[in-house]
């Protein structure tokens, strides 16, 4: 097999096509590269048919942290583990985009996978992976209807712009231009359809978006040129969906499946009124009626002179057939099983401080969808560390989504969160995260939203976005504004019918119908999710939709305004609390001291949680007001300066000839010449003071060394003291020095002043 170069410029950088040098085995593969960012595609049919009803479809992105040049930061474990949550969005990104141009008759196992080979910390290698799927499967033998493409916009404001306006289209911006941003858009389909979306965006209108896609889709025209030259010269002839021997028992089969198909899809037209009659009927409901149907639909099957086989491929058919009634319901008359309009938004159920322990909740229901959010607020520390082969740091913001069986009325095994449940969560902390505090300082807390689907029927990802929000201001969370957000669907035809329905639940998601999130505020939109069961969307169905979405939004802020407009003044009374101030950066040595002992003794005295900023800034986190304060007193007076003219009441620490030590503030000490102890003459030290004793003293001065001297007599009244009767006969001369500051002993190598002990 030859190495074919294919190569083009775009958005400013080459984009490298290069085939028949790896992976000969595949169906097809290639590798996409974009900067010094590297991607090996592949895609796999298998040989053999499955026994199901469905399209057997799996994508597989594959980070590898040699891409980076990292290793895993584990002391145990050195492989790559399971998927990051990143990698499960981009390989749910690609499989959105690819899936609805797949024959839906396919049986046959579809494996892509893409491998991620090197990442040049400047362009995302989610678009060269779905470039790379993309084109993979137009080389293979695979049945496709592609080729697409995807590309990254971004909009970077002018400095002059005002209400979101005036600013530059970006194409594939990179890492560093994302950051000054207001929109992150992924696009994918052809330069007319519209097959995906994802974005998120800092309150922008949904015209100006709409023009975002427009200029994405403009851009995705060279990438398939490039695609297509690549099938052109490389690519293998397509296979027939599916391939059935043409032996008479196999032509009479496919006989009886048809005419089983058939007689279910006549006798579904003939209960039609079934579907409908109870306009108002809840999602149970309408299962038990769909249950009946196929009772029925057995019933008939039976008394036709069908193999059991065909009469399974025609019970089989019933899904489709009460959805393509609902899609012809909706297209012909403007009629919905529910008996809703096209534009209505179900009913609309809103409570806050649901359970009572914890720090804010919200119950929101839509309709038969019920979703329930709660809010863990915690200390700085407990933010979480990323580790990725594109993405390093820290975050303090995260919302978790859990979907469990009893939500859809079903039984099944409970494993840890999947692919859908990391991509709804990560949907709803998308729309949420531009409405955050951003300001550490004011706000430290981490955050944790939690979003417990009870009850499922369309578009729980955007009940947990309404109920998350709803929960941030119940904890008192000062998030700028509400966000509220809304599923859209379509019915269409082939032929180019179509209708666009507000509220998008169960039946309505069939063929030719589309799941278009929307989340935002009254000021604009914060995250979009597209998926479809169309070869595409035009881009006047895309801006209708903005329109029917940004009303129905309304509504539900409304209805949301109404129990809880505004974040709570206090935070709830089983939250920690808190306390940030800041200390000077040469300090915090002081308070972590030697081996972390320092702080240590803190927290173990106080039971406090502390964590300290590189520029100084200091959060303490404790549920105890007392123990808050303690440590906070604690922390500032090791790091405050001293200053002359201060009193404090301090210990004695060290007795010398010459005077007394006493620590005024933790590990700062300050020296009581003995000339300082008492308005009469001091033979002994030890006669006025000991070690233990608690004295209050007065800081004289910080000499030019930073040492602190301190006076005890400065702070009596020298008629109040009078020496004990007979002290001071025979004198002395205190070890010939003088009581004078000028004749202080060197203390014979003891620092003192304005540094802790260690330092000496």
């Amino acid at each position: 097999m030859s190495i074919e170069r294919f190569e083009t410029n775009w958005g400013g950088k080459n984009l490298i096509i290069e085939t028949g040098k790896l992976a000969h085995q595949a169906n097809g593969s290639c590798t996409v590269q974009y900067g010094d960012t590297l991607v090996l595609a592949t895609a796999v049919m298998s040989h053999h048919p499955r026994e199901v009803d469905f399209l057997p479809l799996s994508v597989e992105y594959e980070e590898k942290l040699y891409a980076a040049g990292k290793i895993k930061s584990s002391r145990f474990i050195k492989r790559e583990g399971r998927p990051s949550d990143e990698a499960i969005l981009t390989g749910r990104l690609i499989d959105r985009s690819i899936r609805p141009l797949f024959p839906a008759t396919i049986r046959r196992d579809i494996q892509v996978i893409l491998t991620v080979f090197s990442v040049d910390g400047e362009n995302d290698s989610d678009i060269p992976a779905l470039i790379a799927a993309s084109c993979a499967i137009m080389l293979s033998d695979i049945p496709w209807d592609g080729p697409i493409a995807g590309a990254r916009v971004g909009f970077i404001p002018s400095a002059e712009a005002t209400g979101g306006k005036g600013g530059e289209w970006v194409l594939n911006p990179t890492f560093e231009a994302r950051g000054k941003s207001k929109l992150d858009l992924v696009v994918s389909g052809t330069d007319q359809k519209v097959l995906m979306l994802e974005a998120g965006s800092d309150e922008m209108s949904e015209e100006l978006i709409a023009e975002g896609i427009e200029f994405g889709q403009k851009h995705l025209r060279k990438i398939i040129t490039l695609i297509e030259e690549v099938r052109a010269k490389a690519g293998k002839p397509k296979r027939s969906p599916e391939i059935i021997p043409a032996t008479d028992e196999a032509i009479k089969l496919k006989e009886e499946n048809r005419r089983a198909v058939e007689e279910t899809q006549k006798f579904l037209e003939s209960k039609r009124d079934m579907l409908f009659a109870e306009p108002h009927a809840s999602k149970i409901e309408r299962r038990a009626v769909k249950d009946q149907l196929y009772l029925l639909i057995e019933e008939h099957l039976a008394a036709l002179d069908l193999s059991k086989d065909a009469r399974k491929t025609g019970l089989s058919s019933v899904e489709d057939g009460v959805e393509k009634l609902v899609t012809q319901a909706i297209l012909r008359e403007g009629k919905r099983v529910d008996g809703r309009g096209l534009t209505d938004v179900r009913p609309l159920k809103v409570e806050v401080a649901v359970p009572p322990r914890t720090h804010g909740s919200a119950l929101f229901s839509r309709g038969d969808t019920q979703v329930l959010s709660t809010v863990t607020l915690g200390a700085p520390g407990l933010e979480q560390t990323l580790e990725g082969m594109d993405v390093s740091g820290k975050r303090r913001f995260f919302h978790h989504y859990n979907f469990p069986p009893y939500s859809v009325g079903e039984t099944g095994r409970m494993f840890g969160p999947g692919r859908r449940e990391v991509g709804h969560g990560a949907l709803a902390e998308r729309a949420l995260w531009p409405m955050l505090p951003t300001d550490k300082e004011t706000f430290p807390y981490t955050i944790r939203v939690v979003s417990e689907v009870l009850a499922s029927n369309g578009s729980s990802s955007m009940g947990s976005t309404c109920a998350s929000s709803l929960a941030l201001m119940d904890a008192g969370v000062p998030i700028k504004k509400q966000v509220a957000g809304i599923a859209m669907g379509l019915a269409s035809t082939e032929d180019g019918q179509y209708k666009i329905i507000t509220d998008l639940q169960d039946l309505e998601d069939g063929k030719g119908g589309m799941d278009f999130k929307v989340a935002g505020t009254r000021d604009g939109v914060t995250a979009i999710q597209l998926d479809t069961k169309t070869k595409g969307l035009t881009q006047k169905v895309v801006r209708e939709t903005f329109a029917q979405a940004k009303e129905a939004r309304m509504k539900i802020l409304d209805a949301m305004d109404a129990v809880i407009a505004t974040p709570r003044a206090e935070l709830s009374k089983w939250a920690p609390r808190i306390i940030s101030f800041r200390i000077p950066v040469d300090r915090i040595r002081d308070v972590i001291g030697p081996g972390g002992k320092m702080i240590n003794e803190i927290i173990d005295a106080t039971g406090v949680t502390i964590d300290i900023e590189d520029d100084g800034l200091v959060m303490i986190t404790s549920t105890s007001p007392e123990a808050s304060d303690k440590a906070v007193t604690w922390i500032k007076n090791l790091t405050r300066e001293v200053k002359a003219g201060e009193i404090f009441e301090g210990k004695v620490t060290r007795i010398m000839d010459f005077g007394a030590f006493v620590e005024v503030l933790p590990k700062q000490e300050g020296l009581v010449h003995i000339s300082e102890l008492a308005h009469y003459r001091v033979n002994k030290v030890t006669d006025v003071l000991n070690i233990g004793d608690t004295v209050k003293v007065k800081v004289n001065e910080i000499d030019e060394m930073g040492r602190i001297n301190l006076s005890r007599k400065a702070l009596i009244d020298p008629g109040a003291e009078t020496p004990p009767p007979g002290y001071g006969e025979g004198g002395g001369d205190r070890g010939g020095f003088s009581s004078g500051r000028g004749g202080r002993p060197p203390h014979r190598g003891f620092g003192f002043g304005g540094r802790s002990r260690r330092d000496h």
